[in-house]
């Protein structure tokens, strides 16, 4: 009893050892598939234009091991078979190369989405450790400068890589070469170095294309680490220009932009590793953490700058987080398409926006977040001068302002307070009571558009026409409508910051101008409104506003995990705050029907004046 129970808890402990080391074994092999493709997008066309009898062999053994690797996958790589083996048959009978070379094209990104796989390192490469390798275990074939002119090279076929070719390197990326350290190049001389570290590997790839530059003393485009090891040196050039080329090789570029994204990384290939071991609960707090302690602190700058990849960043989570609840075995594929959108922002990490990019950025996101909280100021302050107490703009104006006084005390501690968790929760929690202060204020002027006496006490000016209470309404409904817009808005800003400050406050100078001159438009048109289209129309604007809230609040509290997930079919219209969950749907549905089913019931009951009646008898009063 007692060895049995040693081997139980024996097999217990190396079980973890053992499925992480198939899952590093498995994408060995999908790094060795897409390397091997890679080969076959650059140089089938050569091969084929040659017509030499060698290269063509060595292309046919290429896609034959492509395909023996894919077979090895097992049932992730089942679906790539086929269109490998039509790949084959071309590549057999040497036809089709433009053709063979997209589809290998193609076939890459596929793998790389559906293996999760990196194709960049996970800190800046040690060009110094990549000499080192160099001097260590290519240069007897390479030669220590890189030009492949040593005796040893003359008696190989095919010829060892010049590295200060410009052709051969204009089609090279780093993670080309990385893939080629790793696995070596089947049918040449060219042997693989699976003992190597993958930083070790990294710092060889990257060294390699600083063999054929001169030095540099410049400082080089913020360029992100992502985008350099999967640019060639002719990309590079066509997006930088040729006289950086040289200093964006040799000088590894900072991380810091990137570090947020690469936290994220490691913490959803952990979620990964956790849920093929049958830890789901585990999984799902890593991605819990990989949103909160890895996204959520550059999600400001994300957004500013591509929103689009933000939300589908925000459902990729969202629907990973929910497979490993459900313990779905689509646990993986999620993830895998999770892993993707994070290096598709990392690519674009690095890079920095111009001046007028960032004023005309920060001017849409003052236009976008203030339009809202500005009409609905607008309509108040419209109101009270309809209804003749102008004396009460002031608690309007004091509610807004003290807002903008939240949101600017966010935009200057924001980095340090509003990170993480503590945002989510802010703006669901702000999100909710501005919903309840807005359904406050539909049901006072619904209230005071049905007293027909309303208008009389106002017209002589009797302390308590609108009251204490209604003054304190009057400022939480101007404060909470301006509150979420304004720290968001501040969060915002503060990462544009980081790419140009002057143009943030250019963009903000523009944005006040417009929203000034939009309140004084809607105030003014406000009031020569009739008093009945004027509370018909605040009353249907403050409740759509309300449901639009709510979606968003519940949304927010939704990715810190505090309010449940239950996805369904359905439409994403972000603007509208409309997503396709049940847990926001529902509660939206209930009080969209809520004031329907109250107009309903209020025109089919023959016994109650209407809104338009009542309204105007207030009107007829208080002209009198």
């Amino acid at each position: 009893m007692k060895r049995t129970g040693l081997l139980l808890l024996s097999l217990l402990l190396t079980a973890p050892v053992a499925t992480a080391a198939e899952s590093e074994s498995e994408a060995r092999t999908w790094h060795r598939l897409v390397g091997i493709l890679q080969y076959l997008q650059a140089d089938y066309p050569a091969a084929v234009e040659s017509k030499s009898d060698f290269e063509l062999a060595e292309q046919r053994s290429f896609i034959a091991e492509a395909t023996e690797a894919a077979r090895e996958l097992g049932r992730p790589g089942e679906t790539f078979v086929a269109r490998l083996e039509e790949i084959k048959a071309r590549v057999d009978k040497a036809a089709d190369p433009e053709g063979v070379s997209q589809d290998c094209g193609a076939l890459v990104e596929d793998l790389v989405l559906a293996g999760g796989l990196a194709r960049s390192p996970r800190m800046a490469p040690d060009l110094k450790v990549g000499e080192r390798v160099y001097q260590e275990s290519c240069a007897a074939c390479h030669g220590a400068d890189g030009r492949a002119q040593v005796p040893i090279a003359q008696t190989m076929e095919p010829r060892p890589t010049n590295f200060h070719d410009a052709e051969i390197m204009g089609g090279l990326t780093p993670y080309k070469a990385f893939n080629t350290v790793g696995f070596g190049v089947p049918g040449t001389a060219m042997p693989g170095y699976p003992t190597l570290t993958e930083e070790e590997r990294w710092g060889l790839a990257f060294f390699l294309f600083t063999l054929r530059q001169p030095p540099c003393d410049a400082v080089p485009p913020r360029v992100s680490l992502e985008k350099l090891a999967n640019a060639t040196d002719n990309e590079l050039v066509q997006a930088y220009g040729q006289e950086h080329l040289a200093c964006l090789r040799r000088k590894m570029p900072d991380v810091d932009a990137e570090r947020g994204l690469l936290v994220t990384r490691e913490y959803v290939e952990q979620a990964l590793k956790l849920g093929a071991s049958g830890d789901m609960l585990g999984a799902r707090n890593a991605l819990l953490d990989a949103y909160l302690k890895g996204l959520e602190p550059v999600e400001v700058t994300l957004r500013a700058r591509n929103p689009d990849l933000v939300l589908k960043l925000e459902k990729a989570f969202l629907d990973t987080r929910v497979a490993a609840e459900r313990k779905s075995p689509h646990l993986q594929d999620e993830g895998r398409v999770l892993l993707s959108l994070l290096d598709e922002a990392r690519r674009d990490s690095g890079d920095t926006m111009s001046f007028l990019s960032v004023i005309w950025i920060t001017l849409l996101i003052l236009l976008r977040e203030g339009f809202e909280a500005t009409i609905i100021i607008a309509a108040l302050l419209a109101m009270l001068r309809k209804m003749q107490a102008p004396e009460y703009a002031r608690v309007v104006h004091l509610g807004w302002v003290s807002a903008l006084v939240v949101g600017a005390l966010a935009f200057i501690f924001g980095r340090h307070l509003m990170n993480g968790a503590n945002r989510e929760m802010l703006e669901g929690i702000a999100g909710l009571v501005a919903v309840a202060m807005l359904l406050y204020a539909a049901l006072w002027l619904n209230a005071r558009a049905n007293m027909s006496k309303f208008m009389g006490e106002l017209r002589e000016k009797m302390k308590g026409a609108l009251g204490r209470g209604s003054m304190m309404g009057l400022f939480a409904i101007a404060f909470t409508s301006a509150l979420r817009e304004s720290v968001e808005t501040a969060i915002f800003l503060q990462g544009l910051a980081l790419d140009s400050a002057s143009g943030v406050a250019w963009g903000c100078a523009a944005g006040a101008v417009a929203l000034t001159v939009l309140v004084l438009f809607v105030n003014r048109v406000g009031y020569k409104l009739p008093m009945k289209t004027l509370f018909k129309a605040s009353t249907v604007l403050l409740v759509v506003t309300a449901i639009i809230l709510l979606g968003k609040a519940i949304r927010a509290l939704q990715e810190v995990a505090l309010v449940p997930i239950h996805p369904i079919r359905f439409v994403t219209i972000d603007l509208l705050g409309i997503y396709p969950d049940a847990m926001s749907l529902i509660p939206q549905a209930v009080l969209t029907a809520i004031p329907l089913a109250l107009l309903l019931i209020k025109r089919r009951g023959g016994g109650t004046a209407s809104l338009a009646d009542t309204s105007s008898q207030a009107e007829a009063q208080a002209g009198k």
